[in-house]
């Protein structure tokens, strides 16, 4: 029997139970402990090359057991979702929030149980950045490369998707019509 979770987000009214199979997908750490529920496709996929995104995958590196989200070309690999269509599911108190300073409106989630990062979020906006690696499976094709000028490697990338030097205005637009969609409110994530 498929697992069920409970939603408290105000897209799901009156707490909907769904299965996993009905929410769109898994995300878990690597020893199971802890996992998500993501529902319906991401708002974006994207492949991040900015020295944030590098300066915490290779710490997060250093750590015994961690999967690398840091590729071989410097980028890092990210499904952004709505943050109305993630669910608690399993082991958030074991989620450990890493920043690269103290006063940094962005934090990563990192499964303590096996040094697994699995979010990234950007506290003042209505998304949910998933580390690629964490959803098994997913066949969401690449759509954009940015801050593809922040990379120290400048050999030439391929061209499975357009590359931007920094942000791109077709997916600024695509996280601009998902927060329209979701009443420009901005849920708050807590685990």
């Amino acid at each position: 029997m498929a697992k069920q979770w409970q939603s408290t987000s105000a897209a799901c009214p009156g707490g909907v139970f769904m299965t996993e199979e009905q929410a769109g997908g898994r995300c878990s750490c690597t020893c199971g402990r802890v996992a998500a529920t993501v529902r319906g496709k991401p708002i974006l996929h994207a492949m991040c090359y900015c020295t944030s995104c590098r300066t915490a995958g290779l710490a997060f590196a250093l750590k015994s057991g961690a999967p690398s989200v840091v590729g071989s070309d410097g980028g890092t690999d990210l499904l952004l979702y709505r943050k109305d269509r993630v669910g608690r599911f399993t082991g958030g108190e074991l989620l450990r929030e890493h920043r690269l300073t103290p006063t940094s409106p962005t934090r990563r989630l990192v499964a303590a149980c096996c040094n697994t990062p699995m979010f990234l979020e950007f506290t003042r906006g209505h998304w949910l950045s998933v580390y690629a690696g964490r959803v098994p499976g997913n066949v969401t094709p690449l759509e954009v490369r940015i801050m593809t000028g922040d990379r120290i490697d400048k050999t030439p990338l391929p061209n499975d998707a357009p590359s931007f030097a920094t942000h791109s205005g077709k997916a600024m637009l695509k996280l601009l019509a998902a927060w329209a969609a979701m009443g420009f409110r901005k849920p708050k994530v807590e685990w």
